[in-house]
């Protein structure tokens, strides 16, 4: 009896879910920036040929340049997007919403056309696509390592905001380190100890003493600033050849496949850093998603009471978790100091520790989705210098802000609805 009187409830709920419709975000921001596309990229765009050099000369196989159009191409790229946003809005009123991969495409031909219109408007109107991407990963090894620690931390219920402290003390004790023993290597390793130590402290007053996430990691970014910032005047500037000359990590290029075009210098030609980032990446996506100890962390950060129910250390979880994020983080800061340059600078992590924040939420706080958004951000670094070589008038300030520009549209639910774990930024009390 009690069944039959549940079943038509249930199914009336299921039509009433189905009949609603999703929101108008994606379709209406689709709209708009193809639009945007069309008439400044395409109409209105420049009239000279763009060059994408595809291959470096000493490549293994060279293939040839790629010569777009500036108008014609942004016309047809400005349509193809008006074809998806229509797609988009199609899905709309069918009830639907659009799916996953109509985002990043759509974002992939926007940018590309960007760039078409950039390089063909400039005086050198020609660019090489290998060295575009391949400093842009270089640029984003440290986003990387500061985006999965923040993902490591807030998927166990804890907001890491001293990424940028813990950057920067690892790229101070790199420097130090590093030549003192003469061994970058050794550097790397104290890197991490530096970032860990930052995360400890973080973990004891946020879990333990139960002081408010923000606040802590606050307060730990202006003390390492304040601290690196002294030890550099005090020590580090009076005797630069003692404390302060680090050398760089090698650069190890696989034979044969270092040479191969734009992904060659990308995968193939990286120093043990850039591999970590790769294997670190995969490493932590499979931790949390297919292990048992990513099921206890991911329980955590959504639910720590049951959790805790279940047998779980909730609060021994996260101590370790935070820490194993800043040891990560702290191999990101020595980046800075043992591959860009080879020297510490005061504040030399420049805020990337934010910017890695922001790649955390775009990506969702999933590993792959951190490391792609970190991506995009190193494009938008590389392709500002780069844009002051060519000659193009548009002005460098403007493609340093077009990462933020994304970030706030996915933030705001360009790709999807981004809802961090349940319990991040939440203490857990036991009982």
């Amino acid at each position: 009896m009690s069944t039959a009187t549940t079943a038509p409830a249930s199914g009336a709920a299921a039509r009433t879910t189905a009949g609603e419709r999703p929101p108008l975000k994606v379709p209406v921001s689709l709209s708009v920036l193809a639009l945007v596309a069309l008439v400044f990229f395409g109409l209105l765009g420049p009239g000279k040929t763009a060059e994408m050099k595809v291959s470096d000369p000493g490549d293994a196989i060279v293939l040839p340049s790629i010569a777009i159009p500036g108008q014609v191409g942004g016309i047809v790229m400005g349509v193809l997007l008006l074809a998806a946003a229509a797609y988009s809005v199609y899905l709309w009123t069918q009830g639907r919403r659009s799916p996953r991969w109509l985002p990043i495409v759509f974002a992939v031909v926007f940018v590309f056309s960007l760039l078409v219109w950039i390089v063909a408007g400039a005086r050198q109107p020609s660019i090489s696509l290998a060295g575009l991407i391949a400093g842009s990963v270089t640029l984003a090894v440290p986003l990387v390592f500061g985006s999965l620690s923040g993902v490591l931390c807030e998927r166990v219920g804890v907001v890491n905001i001293a990424i940028e402290g813990q950057l920067l003390g690892g790229a101070f004790t790199a420097a130090l380190v590093a030549t003192v023993t003469r061994n970058a290597y050794i550097g790397l390793i104290a890197a991490a100890a530096a970032g860990a130590t930052v995360s400890m402290v973080l973990a004891v007053f946020s879990i333990k003493y139960l002081v408010n996430q923000i606040i802590v990691g606050v307060v730990l970014n202006v003390l390492v600033s304040g601290l690196t910032g002294f030890l550099f005047g005090t020590i580090m500037v009076p005797n630069k050849a003692l404390f302060n000359t680090p050398g760089r990590l090698d650069i190890i290029p696989i034979p044969l496949l270092a040479d191969l075009p734009i992904i060659g210098p990308i995968l193939f030609r990286q120093s043990v850093a850039g591999y970590l980032m790769y294997i670190a990446v995969a490493v932590v996506w499979f931790g949390l998603f297919k292990t048992k100890w990513g099921l206890r962390v991911r329980a955590v950060g959504e639910h720590p009471q049951a959790a805790d129910t279940l047998g779980v250390n909730v609060n021994a979880t996260r101590f370790w978790n935070v820490t194993l994020g800043g040891a990560i983080a702290g191999i990101g800061g020595a980046i800075f100091t043992l591959v860009t340059i080879d020297s510490f600078t005061q504040e030399i992590s420049g805020g990337r520790g934010f910017i890695a924040l922001a790649a955390l939420i775009f990506g969702r706080w999933n590993p792959i989705g951190a490391f792609l958004a970190s991506l995009l951000f190193g494009f938008a670094y590389n392709l500002q210098s780069i844009l002051g070589i060519i000659g193009t008038p548009v002005p460098s300030q403007f493609m340093a802000m077009l990462p933020y520009l994304v970030t706030v549209f996915a933030v705001a639910g360009l790709v999807g609805r981004s809802r961090p774990p349940a319990a991040s930024g939440i203490p857990y009390v036991k009982g």
